[in-house]
């Protein structure tokens, strides 16, 4: 007698699934279609345009990006922009990390606490920048790239922080302390060789998308940044005084950079996880 052949439910599936596929290839071409439109033309020749047909292949507006005398000081902001994205990753993460700790358990106050930390998210981007340059007038402050831009961009990224952060906390095993905890170990030692390395790929998880996040944020720093713009406002600067290839030449090294850093997080936290798996 011959085997009963089992049939591989892939072989019959409903009008459902390819009405749902379809319409998530539809999603993604018009989410990543407009991207890769201004990769391909940040390849033109040194005669093209910004519209097609190419004229052309080449690399020529990618280094018109490093030529001296562009309207745009495209490789100072970009320095500056790393620079404060660092800056506002490092705040982000530790913020977020003592959020998650002291949120562990609750306490008097804790959900207004949480929803005041949260609330700059329902406000408009730009408004939040507009106080934040009005306080600082109202004390005669000066609005600069490392103070008034730093708070703004700490409106942005600081709850997203939170609520990445509070998710990993939720499914942190509290067991692994209590057993360090009857070993005889201090909180500091329950910290730095328990918890930390359980959530290290949470916070580099929350790490990174601060980095992100702040190197991209262009309307709550435009009112605040001061005399030293950051790299989206140059591009803005660029974009409304003159329009050429270098543009996209510009937005495809920033995305390539966002992605860089994001794919070198990605590496080291599944890194981490192997280690991990093999000491088990």
């Amino acid at each position: 007698m011959s085997a009963t052949r089992t049939r591989d439910p892939r072989e019959h599936r409903p009008w459902t699934f390819y009405a749902l596929a379809t319409l998530m290839v539809v999603f993604l071409t018009f989410l990543y279609g407009p991207m890769f439109v201004i990769y391909l033309l940040s390849f033109q020749g040194p005669d093209g345009g910004v519209t097609f047909p190419m004229v052309g292949v080449s690399t020529w507006w990618f280094a018109e990006i490093w030529k001296p005398g562009q309207m745009a000081n495209i490789p100072v902001s970009f320095q500056r922009s790393i620079a404060l994205a660092a800056v506002v990753c490092v705040i982000t993460t530790v913020v977020a990390v003592a959020a998650g700790l002291g949120f562990r358990r609750r306490f008097p106050g804790s959900g207004m606490l949480f929803y005041l930390a949260v609330a700059s998210l329902v406000m408009p981007s730009l408004l939040v920048g507009f106080g934040i340059g009005l306080a600082f007038q109202l004390f005669g402050w000066k609005t600069d790239l490392f103070t008034s831009a730093l708070a703004a961009q700490l409106t942005w990224t600081l709850p997203f922080g939170l609520f990445a952060m509070f998710a990993v906390f939720n499914r942190f095993p509290r067991a692994y302390e209590e057993a360090a905890t009857d070993l005889g170990a201090s909180a500091w030692q329950r910290l730095r060789w328990i918890t930390v390395p359980i959530l290290l790929p949470g916070i580099l998880g929350v790490a990174m998308g601060a980095f992100t996040l702040s190197y991209d944020e262009y309307a709550r720093t435009t009112l605040v940044a001061g005399s030293r713009n950051t790299l989206p406002l140059e591009i803005y600067a660029l974009l409304s005084s003159s329009t050429s290839p270098t543009l996209f030449a510009i937005g495809t090294l920033t995305t390539a950079i966002s992605f860089l850093v994001i794919v070198t997080t990605l590496v080291f936290i599944l890194r981490v996880q192997r280690r991990r798996a093999g000491r088990a």
